[in-house]
């Protein structure tokens, strides 16, 4: 009795594939990723995709950037969204490939919903995101029983112009651990509204720099000396930030945790 191949899902030209890449060890990418990769006639990938995920695309692929980057000059989300539906209507398998997961900070929702308007078929394939994969090569668990019974995420930035609408202070009074994403830069601010919002000043948090590649790193330190002297990125990729009780369950973890 012959079976089907579960991984083999048909790719047919002039769809889209919306695909989340992990937040970049190509080791946590999931088959149906991997299977897109090998299949796609164009990948229009972010700034936040690792280089070792794309080594694994179709040598036969064309690559098309279409980054994202805070600060930078970067491509409108409006063009990036035309491109896909062109490409699409072109009649090309088109692979849409983000960092982490696409509909986690990642704009996925606002690309699926033009492709509909568009009339152009689509297919959503859900990544780690960097906020449950980053904390997990931290060594530092999302939930404990001892701990906590929810994880806040959270986005550091502010909406496109520029007025912060998070309410920080609520935030601090549920209490429970916060994992903010591009929110280094504003770090300070975050701290004080925090602490203002009533999370103790020695509240602990890690920041943790390029998350599951080999040269991931974690800084700890308080909610205190972040609001005072809030550490700086070392390097260009976005950091996470995490707040709360469970950045102290790595301490018993770390002398026999495997580095990513």
């Amino acid at each position: 009795m012959s079976q089907t191949n579960p991984i083999d899902v048909p790719f047919a030209p002039g769809t889209v594939w919306l695909v989340g890449a992990g937040p970049g060890d190509p080791g946590l990418l999931t088959l149906h990723a991997l299977d897109a990769l090998q299949k796609a006639d164009v990948i229009v990938y972010d700034a936040l995709v690792s280089d070792g995920v794309l080594a694994l695309a179709s040598p036969s692929a064309q690559l098309e950037f279409a980054g994202k980057r805070g600060g930078r000059p970067s491509h409108s989300q409006a063009d990036i969204t035309l491109r896909l539906i062109e490409l699409a209507r072109r009649n090309l398998r088109v692979l849409r490939l983000k960092g982490g997961d696409p509909f986690v900070f990642g704009r996925g929702g606002e690309e699926v919903k033009a492709l509909a308007e568009a009339g152009v078929r689509f297919r959503v394939v859900p990544g780690i995101t960097a906020g449950l994969g980053g904390l997990a090569y931290a060594g530092i668990p999302a939930t404990s029983r001892e701990t906590n019974q929810a994880l806040i995420l959270v986005a550091g930035h502010p909406a496109a112009d520029g007025e912060d609408r998070t309410n920080w202070e609520a935030l601090a009074a549920a209490g429970q651990p916060l994992v903010i994403y591009m929110g280094l830069s504003r770090l300070a601010e975050i701290a004080r509204r925090l602490i203002e919002g009533g999370l103790a000043p020695e509240t602990r948090l890690a920041i943790l720099f390029e998350a599951t590649m080999p040269g991931q790193k974690a800084i700890e330190t308080t909610l205190a000396e972040a609001r005072q002297n809030p550490p700086h990125s070392p390097g260009a990729a976005p950091a996470l930030i995490v707040v709360g009780a469970i950045v102290a369950l790595r301490d018993a973890l770390l002398d026999h945790l495997l580095a990513p």
